[in-house]
């Protein structure tokens, strides 16, 4: 156990572990290979604070310098993930997936520290109906799911994101307040924030097309377009 940590590097050295148990936008991301890295880069991009962690020092090396933090450590132990202090972050993502068994146990271990949201990789359909009966609460099948499209839903406000090209994206999102109340064709929507309602959806109703005389209720999801940038922004406003 004296051993199980061999690395904890700060960024830049001018952030503290304790710094993330004083904010709600922290993850830890356990596996670091191409969904992992994946993901936990865009969640920092996002300025998310990002514990990655694997059992490869050669993974953990190429992201230390990216990270908030990161750590080669063995999550299949309860007491490395209590060291780590994992049971205080928000969220965690395994995004081991060849090792089956590691994925079970680690998946297993952070239901048992109470981490509120867990994401979790699943290499097939079987593997996925494991994670989904222990009570993992987001099973990823990578197929479907790439590292970036999860980050912007572990963020929060996005029910969907699809990236069209590298900088055009279609987001599913819970309307934002600045949206709702008047028709769209006399709101600001498109002229302030660069981007398009093109559907909505009222609770317990279907999908229709948004038209310039829609108008967006509180609680209403409504899907918008544009660059992505400008996309990751309105979703994001409350």
């Amino acid at each position: 156990m004296g051993n199980f940590l061999h690395s904890l590097r700060r960024r830049r050295g001018k952030r503290r572990l304790a710094e993330i148990e004083t904010s709600d936008q922290r993850v830890a991301v356990i596996g670091l290979g191409r969904f992992g890295s994946s993901l936990a880069h865009e969640l920092t991009r996002r300025g998310w604070d990002v514990l990655g962690i694997d059992t490869s020092a050669q993974l953990v090396q190429k992201v230390s310098d990216v990270l908030t933090h990161s750590a080669v450590a063995d999550c299949t132990d309860p007491e490395v993930l209590e060291q780590l202090g994992v049971h205080d972050f928000t969220s965690a993502v395994v995004g081991i997936g060849t090792d089956i068994e590691a994925s079970i146990l680690i998946a297993s271990n952070l239901l048992e520290a109470g981490v509120p949201n867990i994401w979790a990789k699943a290499i097939s359909r079987q593997h996925g109906q494991i994670l989904e009966r222990l009570g993992v609460h987001h099973v990823v099948l990578p197929e479907h799911d790439m590292g970036e499209r999860v980050a912007h839903l572990v963020t929060g406000r996005m029910l969907d994101f699809i990236q069209f090209d590298d900088d055009y994206a279609l987001v599913k999102t819970v309307a934002p307040e600045i949206a709702t109340g008047v028709p769209l064709g006399e709101s600001a929507v498109r002229s302030t924030y660069g981007v398009t309602v093109v559907g909505i959806k009222r609770p317990g109703q279907d999908f229709t097309h948004a038209t310039a005389e829609t108008v967006i209720e509180k609680g209403d999801v409504i899907i918008v377009t544009g660059k992505t940038s400008a996309v990751e922004s309105f979703a994001e406003l409350s």
